[in-house]
């Protein structure tokens, strides 16, 4: 079908500069297609605009993050949408579906490009002394977008399972006809994509014609595949727990180790993952880039802090997650070294990095007073707005964000899509599951999930005591989970975990803690259980109600 226009109607779109190492943004309007492909600096646009749609949350529920519908977080303010996924007011008509619009927004952007662009030739500049380098960045383009619309499938089979697919340009009526199409299907055509277009992707484009960043390059495609087939993998889509599935996983996520040792990319200091520059990190992979903000810190520094509004409160859950330094014990172990009455004393580094407590100093920069989140105090209850859970948040926020009136700022935040972290966590997973074992290797996987883990556990700055071999696969399976809550808390891993493992009543309750001033150094602190709503059917997110009307071949899934 010969498409004549595409309306992608006025918004702000992150570019890609092709001469500095920097994003910027510019205003793009409506183009048909001959605009697209009139110069190569508006097919250049287009294809950013496709990169638009990238995910990222930094608060995308009413200033709450996704964490804040699991066991990771509270968000404290009622009004947030948030609280619909666990209070009973998610529905059909209330399905919190704004990535079922921007991802099919996304696909439809790409399915024109892809098709489109077919046969374009840019004859008009074919004497102009860099229109072998445009065309050969031309053709680059057609691959990333594929790599983009693959992703964007991704996210709606891990949210909704099967969904409606398809890879041409559709009119409304017809998008409107199509029924859904099979998880698996869509995982297969996820890394049937990635296979063809893996190495037509450079593993870096810093020695290329035309220097740019934020692109998919070879090691985001190895990592679009690996994500894939551990979730394929896991229980909540392989119901049949096919050992095959688990061996794919694993093969796909030891390509993403290998490949990030040949690309030179490599873990390093935990705090590199956020700040300013966390996209020069060196074990990032893929990374998306948001602007300058301060909203952010605005949702997030304590209240009792100029200018901080709090939001997503860290939950006692994921601290009791940070085991004990000296012996890599959790808090409730025997013989962990846990003082009851200095309860965040000697715990994982990471704990620190994370989790704004009682008695921090310096949170944020500029605040001069000592953190008290205890009840009374500067920044806990009653006060309107404190934290529900004993903490606040550190983790993506910017420390030297001001929000004074008077000398306020902002600074650039970007999202982590893939690192490396993640893939060492992956494969032992997809090991463990394959080979039966948490020490056992084979040909295939010289490295036990055991190894793969402890690589986690003593990367720089961290130093955690490395697991022992010979854990029971029970015992491991817990030390697993606990060391992912850990290690990638709040990059939106856990509510999709807990979904893929199947393990969704875990949602069921959260645990907050209570901390009292009992004297001038001293203080109490209790457990307090806040019970939350779970039902299987939120293993998926319902279709929207809307969509469903609109389209008669269009089902809906179990329980909603």
């Amino acid at each position: 079908m010969k498409i004549k226009n595409i309306i992608i109607g006025s918004f702000l779109l992150l570019a890609v500069s092709a001469c500095k190492d920097d994003m910027n943004y510019n205003e793009f309007v409506s183009y048909n297609q001959e605009q697209v492909f009139s110069s190569f600096d508006r097919t250049r646009n287009f294809v950013t605009n496709v990169y638009s749609y990238l995910d990222y949350d930094f608060g995308n529920f009413g200033g709450a993050m996704l964490a804040s519908a699991t066991d990771e977080a509270d968000y404290v303010w009622t009004s947030s949408s948030i609280h619909d996924f666990y209070n009973g007011a998610w529905s059909a008509s209330n399905p919190k579906s704004d990535l079922w619009s921007s991802m099919y927004a996304g696909i439809r952007a790409a399915n024109f490009f892809l098709e489109a662009s077919q046969g374009q030739t840019f004859v008009d500049f074919k004497y102009n002394k860099d229109y072998n380098e445009q065309m050969e960045r031309f053709s680059r383009y057609q691959d990333e977008v594929r790599f983009l619309r693959a992703y964007f499938y991704f996210n709606l089979v891990r949210q909704y399972g099967d969904v409606p697919f398809t890879t041409d340009v559709l009119t409304e009526e017809e998008a409107n006809t199509i029924s859904r199409t099979s998880a698996d299907e869509v995982f297969d055509f996820i890394v049937s994509e990635c296979d063809d277009i893996v190495n037509s992707l450079p593993p870096s484009y810093d020695d290329l014609a035309y220097t740019e960043t934020g692109r998919a390059n070879r090691a985001a495609v190895l990592a679009l595949k690996a994500r894939t087939l551990l979730y394929q993998a896991s229980p909540l889509f392989n119901t049949a727990n096919s050992s095959e599935l688990w061996k794919e996983a694993a093969l796909a996520n030891k390509a993403v180790l290998d490949s990030c040792a040949e690309y030179g990319i490599s873990l390093g200091a935990y705090t590199d993952l956020w700040g300013t520059e966390n996209y020069y990190a060196s074990e990032m992979i893929f990374v998306r880039r948001v602007g300058d903000l301060n909203y952010l810190e605005s949702n997030n520094f304590p209240v009792g802090v100029e200018g901080g509004n709090s939001g997503n409160c860290p939950t006692q859950n994921l601290v009791d997650a940070y085991e004990m330094k000296a012996t890599g014990l959790a808090w409730n172990e025997t013989g962990s070294g846990y003082d009851p009455a200095n309860p965040y004393e000697g715990r994982d580094p990471r704990f620190e990095m994370t989790i704004a407590r009682n008695g921090d100093l310096g949170w944020p920069g500029y605040n001069t007073n000592e953190l008290q989140t205890f009840v009374g105090g500067l920044n806990g209850a009653p006060l309107s707005g404190a934290t529900q859970t004993g903490y606040y948040l550190k983790k993506y926020m910017d420390s030297s964000v001001d929000l004074r009136p008077n000398v306020s700022n902002t600074k650039r935040h970007s999202w982590i899509t893939y690192r490396l972290g993640e893939f060492y966590l992956n494969y032992a997973e997809a090991v463990f599951n394959y080979l039966g074992s948490a020490d056992a290797t084979s040909a295939d996987f010289p490295m036990s999930a055991t190894e793969a883990v402890n690589v986690i556990r003593q990367r720089s700055g961290v130093g955690m005591p490395a697991l022992a071999t010979g854990l029971s696969n029970t015992d491991f399976a817990a030390k697993y989970e606990n060391e992912r809550m850990v290690e990638l808390a709040f990059e939106g891993h856990r509510f999709w975990d807990v979904r893929r493992w199947k393990e969704g009543s875990k949602f069921s309750s959260i645990t907050s803690m209570k901390i009292e001033k009992t004297g001038d150094d001293s203080y109490s602190y209790t457990r307090v259980e806040m019970p939350r709503s779970w039902n299987d059917k939120m293993y998926f997110f319902p279709i929207p109600d809307s969509e469903i009307r609109k389209n008669p071949n269009l089902t809906q899934n179990t329980g909603w």
